[in-house]
């Protein structure tokens, strides 16, 4: 599998405001995924999305997708806005019109699932900033967890948590969601980047697997050796 390596490069004397976009596509790809379709409204992530993945088709607006009408696919990826959820923004939570669009995700993944007699995606990944833990008191949260279970059991119920951990998991009778902070700096980026990821299984028990078997990780590191008085390389 060949990692790929995406340059961006600027005009110092014309500024421009740049969204960089197409993480999940580049991830995938590392991982031997082929993405199929990506939905975006904003011209230059479009752009991104084009230059480096021509094969992957623009959806446009995510509010206008019918999840039964496009192509089935295993897993789907998503990351709501997080301005509303971030502590450096209003914390207008998931009632924010940002933020609000995870709504939109979770109902696009029930039309396919739905299409497809419950077989796919299989599994949903889910990012957002760690200001969702405590956005609404802790209710966006459980809004979260409870609306991506509800996709494989519709109606379950979670319970309310005055705080929520880091790391945890809710495990079902054939499906299991788990979530983790993972930060950027632990994975080759030299930036200090905390995320929530959040992986569903519809189908089974492997979201604990996934998420917290670090030796399936490809940026685990090695164990270390023992201590020396010489300086580190």
């Amino acid at each position: 599998m060949r990692h790929e390596t995406i340059e961006y490069r600027f005009n110092a004397r014309k500024p421009i405001r740049w969204h960089l976009t197409a993480g999940f596509p580049l991830a995938a790809r590392m991982a031997g995924i082929a993405p199929v379709f990506a939905s975006e409204i904003e011209a230059a992530p479009m752009l991104v999305s084009k230059r480096w993945f021509p094969e992957m088709a623009s959806l446009g607006d995510v509010t206008k997708i019918d999840g039964a009408r496009i192509a089935p696919v295993d897993i789907i990826t998503f990351g709501s806005p997080c301005q509303d959820l971030s502590c450096a923004g209003r914390r207008a939570g998931l009632a924010g019109e940002r933020s609000g669009l995870f709504m939109e995700a979770t109902r696009i993944i029930k039309e396919m699932r739905d299409a497809t007699n419950g077989v796919r995606p299989r599994f949903c990944v889910w990012e957002n900033v760690p200001g969702a833990f405590s956005s609404n008191g802790g209710e966006d949260f459980r809004a979260v967890v409870e609306g991506i279970a509800g996709i494989a059991r519709p109606g379950v119920s979670v319970p309310r948590s005055g705080r929520w951990g880091s790391a945890g998991a809710v495990v079902g009778n054939g499906f299991s969601l788990a979530w983790r902070v993972l930060d950027a700096k632990y994975w080759g980026v030299p930036q200090r980047r905390r995320r929530i990821f959040l992986v569903a299984d519809f189908a089974g028990r492997r979201a604990c697997e996934i998420l917290f078997d670090e030796g399936r990780l490809p940026w685990d590191p090695a164990q270390g050796g023992t201590e020396g008085e010489a300086l580190a390389p």
